[in-house]
């Protein structure tokens, strides 16, 4: 019996959907020094899928290394990171793009490509796959999913910072790999879009994907996570619910001044504020 040869087969292994619940990637015991600092000193992180986890902390305390860790672009000197199961150092650069999608702090894209052409180099990944076939939907629906439909004629470099987040996050979007990596996502965005952005992150986990956020604001944390996850000098300090780690007197130690932390009145999540 004659059979189609298919390339991918040989050379990229495909991703396994994971069940709710299931752990898709650790860091146990990460220790990183840049420029001579210690910036990560035994750093422990377990990511679920069906989760949205909050990485918070003042700044300098290790938020953006721990990801960047995570993502495996940051190796440290000491310590174990795991995506699907597997040492991260052992995907390929196709096979890790299939399993995580990352959005960083700057998305550095110089070249007047269209914001389309930007958003389709998340499918990038999937080029010579079965789901190649999904592209055109895949892209659609991350446009819709961030308000940036009526961007995709423009070039990239001459949007807005806030209309460049969008556009980066549909990229993100559009990849559709099972854990998402958000590094400050609403830096540069107004309330409605803030909103908007953590509405998308609790979406793509309610449909099964893994999402960890760096967040400078806590009430978007309180509001939008499952699990949070606080740093402090390098340092994990407190780890899991919501309710559980946005505690006055934690995070008052943490940021090193006032915190307020309130019942809503309509029920909802709990409010967090300087106190002044």
């Amino acid at each position: 019996m004659s059979r189609t040869w298919a390339p991918w087969r040989r050379t990229t292994r495909l991703p396994v959907p994971a069940d709710r619940g299931d752990v898709v990637a650790r860091v146990e015991g990460a220790r990183l020094r840049l420029g001579g600092t210690d910036v990560l000193r035994g750093v422990d992180l377990t990511v679920r899928a069906g989760e949205v986890r909050a990485l918070i902390g003042p700044n300098g305390a290790g938020k953006s290394s721990l990801l960047g860790v995570l993502t495996g672009d940051l190796t440290p000197h000491e310590g174990t990171v795991t995506v699907d199961g597997a040492p991260v150092g052992s995907w390929s650069a196709t096979e890790l793009a299939t399993r995580r999608a990352v959005l960083l702090q700057q998305v550095g894209i110089a070249f007047p490509f269209p914001a389309e052409d930007v958003v389709r180099m998340g499918r990038a990944p999937w080029a010579g796959t079965p789901f190649e076939e999904d592209d055109d939907a895949a892209v659609a629906a991350a446009f819709a999913a961030t308000d940036t439909g009526h961007l995709a004629a423009r070039s990239y470099p001459t949007l807005s910072g806030g209309e460049r987040a969008r556009v980066a996050l549909a990229r993100v979007l559009a990849q559709r790999a099972g854990t998402v990596l958000l590094d400050e996502p609403t830096a540069a965005l107004d309330l409605g879009h803030q909103e908007l952005v953590l509405r998308v992150a609790r979406e793509r986990a309610e449909a099964g994907a893994a999402v960890v956020v760096v967040l400078h604001d806590l009430g978007l944390a309180a509001a939008h996570a499952d699990q949070v996850t606080v740093l402090d000098d390098g340092l994990v300090v407190a780890d899991g619910p919501v309710l559980d780690v946005m505690r006055a007197d934690l995070l008052t130690q943490v940021y090193r001044h006032p915190v307020e932390v309130l019942d809503h009145p309509g029920g909802g999540a709990p409010i967090v504020l300087p106190r002044r």
